[in-house]
């Protein structure tokens, strides 16, 4: 079954997680007892809590919910994010080349706010500029970057449908100015970017080298918010090899006033869409 394009089920993982870990702190439980009452092996439970499963069980949560004495709406609810935890998104055709989650959180945001020191972001790359990044890698065939392209291009669906995130980019000048794919393919990606900047859902802001020292020296990240105030924000930070995911609330809350910093570093929109059309 395939969920619809603004469903995630990775989100409806998380919250379930965080409610069965919630429920069984308030009745003073201890995970191995629940363990043992319902024959489980000793880290499921655990695993569940640390939202560490692929594809939580109906079944699961029912035996749950007669541990914990549930009432029927909370035993509901408890069933209806399992199942729907297990739906289908597009996502799936592609999970050779999508790393991670983010394709799914990304597909359930309300709001995307990001911040890239080398690179365009992803969800505003043109293929041309895509293939040359993938192909800098020097270790991906021919086949594998124009698969990657096509899951990135899919991704980008999301910028245009009827329920889009709002996108809040600050890109670094160094990213603009690197020949990526070289002069044309670059000029190409920088008219790309002025012309979904138009879009009402996006805004992007360039921070120029003579700001100088900011609050994201550190390097690039992304924030999503979610249209549920029960889905908790959450931090992306992509590595070479892994992807890494914060949920901590004084993590995320860091990552959005640096974020917040880092856009009074950076040009306003009107005068970041002046620069990339000097850039040209």
């Amino acid at each position: 079954m395939a969920a619809d394009s603004r469903y995630s089920p990775s989100a409806r993982r998380r919250r379930l997680s965080a409610l069965l870990r919630r429920m069984r702190e308030d009745r003073n439980l201890k995970i191995e007892s629940v363990n043992k009452q319902l024959g489980w092996s000793s880290g499921k439970l655990s695993r569940m809590e640390r939202n560490e499963w692929k594809l939580p069980s109906v079944r699961d949560m029912k035996d749950l919910a007669e541990v914990y004495d549930l009432p029927d709406e909370m035993r509901d609810a408890i069933v209806s994010l399992a199942s729907e935890s297990r739906l289908r998104g597009w996502w799936i055709d592609f999970k050779d080349v999508l790393r991670g989650g983010l394709a799914d959180f990304e597909t359930g945001a309300s709001m995307i706010r990001t911040y890239e020191a080398l690179l365009i972001p992803g969800l505003f790359q043109t293929p041309e500029y895509a293939a040359a990044v993938l192909r800098g890698s020097r270790v991906l065939s021919d086949d594998d970057i124009e698969r990657k392209v096509a899951g990135r291009l899919k991704r980008q669906e999301i910028l245009a449908a009827e329920a889009a995130p709002s996108v809040w980019a600050v890109i670094d000048e160094a990213a603009l100015r690197k020949r990526v794919g070289g002069p044309k393919v670059m000029a190409d990606q920088i008219r790309h970017l002025i012309a979904i900047a138009e879009r009402p859902n996006i805004d992007i802001q360039v921070l120029r080298d003579e700001a100088g020292s900011h609050a994201a020296m550190e390097g690039a990240f992304m924030i999503l918010d979610f249209p549920d105030p029960a889905d908790l924000p959450l931090v992306y930070i992509e590595a070479a090899t892994e992807d890494l995911y914060l949920e901590q609330p004084e993590a995320i809350q860091n990552y959005v006033g640096i974020f917040g910093h880092i856009c009074g570093s950076a040009e306003s929109p009107e005068a970041s869409l002046r620069y990339l059309e000097s850039l040209i």
